[in-house]
């Protein structure tokens, strides 16, 4: 909308009721935009600072870091009794959704704690809505919360275009060219963590408690089954599951997405997937771009 793109929104609206996807032409445009927005934010700032002069990401970036630092006053300002962890939790959140699991890891931060003594520096950055915590569901079942593992959260930025401003230093933005870079994809970087993070974003905008489902193998010694979001119809008497899978690029298995169903196939209602291609219907999964999503989800 600050780009003048009203039309394009409502045509993607008209297009998600419809259950149609975009012309090809106004899928790239829309793609375009959307990668813009997570890189810029939603931050009011740091959009105007873009749109004023004249679609600069590095005056974005300026007015992000601006705003990260008003975050670490106000967390210099919580309870001394924990704002050093919030600012351990806070300062590594890059770190943490880089790797495969995207989980805290505490051992990274403290290898004398536990997650007890980071319960309440946890909910001071989700009550504070700086961050969006992403709690794991043993049992995906009636009620989420009643099996939620408080020792496996992951924690994402509550707004997209302020990690990319925490993840990279002001040097490396300026001299890689990381907002173009990522912006025409030529970027090596872990996309996945950006996209995952916009749709946790989306998904807590429209009001959802995040959960998320993994499972161990003891064969193989690693997770066989992540599945980065859980939905469900709320229903207390025929409950349904939406798994949810974010994928950041065009080629992709739904490997655990099969494993999942073979275990809990009898709740699943549909699996929404998250990728950059068209909108696609099936008998059991709806595949959206993410520009989507507030509109199909």
């Amino acid at each position: 909308m600050a780009e003048g793109e009203e039309q394009l929104l409502d045509y993607i609206k008209e297009c998600a009721k419809r259950k149609k996807p975009l012309i090809d032409a106004f899928h790239k445009r829309a793609n375009y935009c959307f990668k813009e927005y997570m890189l810029v934010g939603g931050m009011p700032q740091s959009v105007l600072a873009y749109i004023e002069n004249n679609k600069d990401f590095n005056r974005a970036d300026e007015a992000k870091r601006e705003i990260l630092n008003l975050y670490r006053d106000d967390i210099n300002k919580a309870s001394k009794r924990y704002n050093i962890k919030i600012s351990r939790v806070f300062e590594n959140i890059p770190g943490f959704l880089s790797k495969h699991d995207k989980k805290i890891v505490l051992s990274n931060l403290d290898n004398k704690k536990t997650f007890s003594e980071y319960a309440d520096p946890l909910f001071w950055l989700d009550d504070s809505m700086i961050c969006n915590l992403c709690y794991r569901c043993n049992d995906p079942n009636v009620g989420f919360s009643l099996t939620k593992d408080d020792s496996s959260v992951k924690c994402y930025l509550g707004d997209t275009g302020l990690l990319i401003s925490l993840a990279f230093s002001e040097n490396e933005i300026v001299e890689k060219e990381i907002y173009k870079s990522i912006l025409h994809d030529k970027l090596s970087i872990n996309k996945g963590m950006i996209f995952e993070n916009v749709v946790a974003q989306m998904l807590k905008a429209k009001g959802n408690e995040l959960y998320y489902y993994s499972h161990y193998s003891l064969e193989t010694h690693k997770n066989d089954i992540e599945i980065d979001f859980l939905l469900s119809n709320n229903s207390k008497t025929s409950l349904k599951v939406y798994p949810v899978e974010v994928k950041s690029s065009k080629n992709y298995t739904v490997s655990s997405y099969d494993l999942f169903k073979k275990r809990f196939g009898s709740r699943i209602e549909k699996s929404f997937i998250v990728h950059p291609k068209q909108l696609t219907f099936d008998e059991s999964s709806i595949k959206t771009p993410p520009y989507m999503v507030p509109f199909i989800m």
